[in-house]
């Protein structure tokens, strides 16, 4: 071996080192790196050294720092001396030991793993409504002796019941699916906002509800009426299924924005829960217990206003229930309206 051997030989095995390597000084300047760290980083090695590279520093006595990057790799830094200066040498090693996952295969994995979550919500969700839709059906179609036209009459409300809430089951595994598969928008429209609501109650089972609508007839939102009856569906039926009447609708210009909040008279929502509302298939143990759901209602509603540039939150009611809200841009001038108290909890 020569006299450069002991430096060969540590250049040799640096270079060969399965982990990154990267060596930096007490400002976070890159020194020097192995061929694996310049993998693992995804940049090219000269391009590295002489860069700062954002690792935890600690001054002081020789440690060592366990850190887990959002990409899945773990770094290890420890503290040393070189020429009577501190040295950081930062190890790199992807958590996966069959090596990094490109990027174009974690979102294949992400998509995949979300469709088989989707896929197993939808069998839960619609098992229990087409089974008891069968049952009804076959009561319907052989009907016992002495049927009454009253058991009748009651067997096909059941039935048009069950069928509504297969519908509406459908409709948010749809409309889910669409916001998962980068659905495209549709155009803003201008709409006047009191007549849309009513088109909207006039379509739902809620006309013979106790249901307040208190909405000026001047106010105007700019927003894709698809995404925006979907949001007011899905706030209306979350009232009347959690809550308790009467439920009162308002809507009033603020800031350049529409807010419209849909209110009830229930328990409202426990604080604890409170930041998990907007979640996917997050349903809050008490409700999910003694009502059937999905947990994408919510959801859908905060993604559909985020889409429409708005924005989607909570708030607890003042005399106790609970407060669902929405804002969406307003449409020129006709908007105005007098300010609403700023908004406690945002999706």
């Amino acid at each position: 071996m020569t006299d450069d051997g002991p430096r060969e030989l540590s250049e040799a095995v640096l270079g060969a080192a399965p982990d990154g390597v990267v060596a930096l000084d007490p400002d976070g300047l890159v020194c020097a790196c192995n061929p694996a760290a310049a993998a693992l980083l995804e940049r090219p090695a000269d391009e590295l050294v002489g860069s700062v590279l954002a690792l935890p520093l600690v001054d002081g006595a020789d440690t060592e720092i366990a850190l887990a990057l959002p990409d899945g790799r773990s770094t290890r830094v420890a503290r040393t001396r070189l020429a009577g200066r501190p040295l950081y040498v930062a190890v790199l090693r992807d958590a996966d030991p069959a090596g990094p996952v490109p990027r174009e295969e974690q979102a294949l994995r992400a998509a995949l793993e979300q469709q088989s979550v989707v896929a197993a919500v939808a069998a839960h969700q619609l098992h229990n409504p087409l089974a008891a839709l069968s049952a009804l059906v076959h009561v319907l179609g052989q009907p016992p002796p002495g049927m009454t036209d009253e058991r009748r009459a009651d067997l096909v409300a059941r039935i048009a019941e069950r069928t509504a809430r297969l519908q509406a089951l459908v409709r948010k595994l749809l409309t889910a699916a669409r916001i998962d598969g980068a659905w495209q928008q549709g155009v803003p429209e201008t709409l006047r906002v009191r007549d849309f609501l009513l088109e909207r109650l006039a379509e739902s089972d809620a006309r013979a509800r106790d249901l307040t609508l208190d909405v000026p007839g001047h106010l105007v939102a700019r927003a894709d009426p698809v995404g925006f009856a979907e949001i007011f569906t899905n706030y209306l039926e979350n009232a009347l299924v959690h809550g308790r009447e009467p439920v009162v609708v308002t809507a009033r210009g603020t800031g350049g924005r529409v807010e419209v909040r849909v209110a009830d008279h229930g328990p409202g929502v426990p604080v604890s829960f409170v930041p998990h509302l907007f979640e996917r298939y997050r349903r809050e143990p008490a409700a999910a217990a003694a009502t059937e759901g999905t947990g994408l209602g919510l959801w859908i509603a905060g993604s559909l206003a985020r889409a429409n540039g708005g924005d989607a939150w909570y708030e607890p009611g003042r005399a106790g229930g609970a407060v669902f809200c929405v804002s969406l841009p307003g449409a020129g001038a006709e908007h105005a309206d007098v300010p609403q108290e700023p908004p406690s909890t945002r999706a």
